[in-house]
């Protein structure tokens, strides 16, 4: 699922390509995507593009008092090119849901895609996303926002153990499965640590911990030119996705927690003290 830095970086590349361009046409081959009637997608067409930017792991395009916010959900992906097919899309047909036609009907422009038959990408076109879209308001403060006291302020009192909290998008916006895992690594912290039972140092490594994580893939990100090519981040994560490989820093197994639609990964030495947690499929943490 893209998180953060992937759609921090389509929005670089929409500020970089799209700003300044007017919307010539807009194509809806799955009226499934769109989240909301009114106004209607038609409403952009002739409007120029004056900003891109993020809720969280939202995409925000801006036209004038109009946003066309999308959350790529599991698989979805946005990607540009120099020159779109004018041919209107065939509804149902591939898997594109929506084509943002600029300048002309065979100018630049970009799909927005998913793959699979699990679909999840959505798409509202809104004047105000943080009180018309339900899933931005009730975001929390942003990662990339959040300081060494503010983290410490939301964990206070917190009993929900560390992974759990790190992808609430209503607690922290913009973190998921994948940097959660690099995060904690890097903190050296359990996936099962209590919130609101963190030591003062174990804040300070975790809030350093964010900033770098996300940042540095914000950079391996936007120099992947991601819109154009869907970047593979696991090129740059030490533990998540890499079961049974070696842990970059200590050399241990990287072990992996189990559920039903997802998992995740850790390393026994670098963040349990050694001690393998136990597979939920299985068994509770070992004590």
């Amino acid at each position: 699922m893209p998180e953060l830095p992937e759609v921090e970086a389509l929005a670089h590349h929409l500020r970089e390509h799209a700003v300044g361009k007017t919307i010539f046409r807009v194509d809806v081959s799955s009226l499934s995507v769109l989240k909301t009637a009114t106004p209607p997608w038609t409403e952009l067409h002739g409007r120029e593009v004056t900003g891109a930017g993020r809720f969280g792991k939202h995409l925000d395009l801006v036209a004038g008092d109009l946003h066309l916010v999308v959350h790529l959900a599991r698989a979805g992906w946005l990607r540009w090119s120099d020159a779109l097919s004018p041919t209107p899309l065939k509804p149902g047909k591939g898997p594109i849901s929506l084509r943002v036609h600029l300048d002309a009907a065979a100018g630049p422009g970009f799909d927005l895609t998913e793959a699979g038959t699990k679909k999840g990408l959505a798409v509202w076109i809104v004047r105000d996303p943080e009180t018309e879209v339900a899933s931005i308001a009730r975001l929390g403060p942003d990662a990339l926002s959040l300081d060494r006291t503010g983290l410490e302020e939301l964990f206070a009192g917190r009993t929900e153990r560390l992974k759990t909290a790190l992808t609430d998008q209503s607690l922290i916006a913009g973190i998921g499965n994948a940097y959660s895992d690099e995060i904690m690594h890097m903190a050296k912290l359990s996936p099962y640590a209590t919130t609101g039972k963190l030591s003062e140092g174990a804040l300070d490594g975790l809030s350093e911990a964010i900033r770098e994580v996300l940042t540095s893939a914000v950079t391996r990100s936007v120099g992947q030119d991601a819109a154009r090519l869907k970047g593979e981040k696991r090129s740059g994560l030490r533990v998540h996705a890499r079961t049974g490989l070696p842990c970059p820093v200590c050399g241990d197994t990287i072990r992996e927690i189990s559920f039903a639609d997802k998992s995740f990964q850790y390393c026994p030495t670098c963040q349990t003290g050694g001690k393998p947690l136990a597979d939920r499929r299985m068994s509770r943490l070992l004590k």
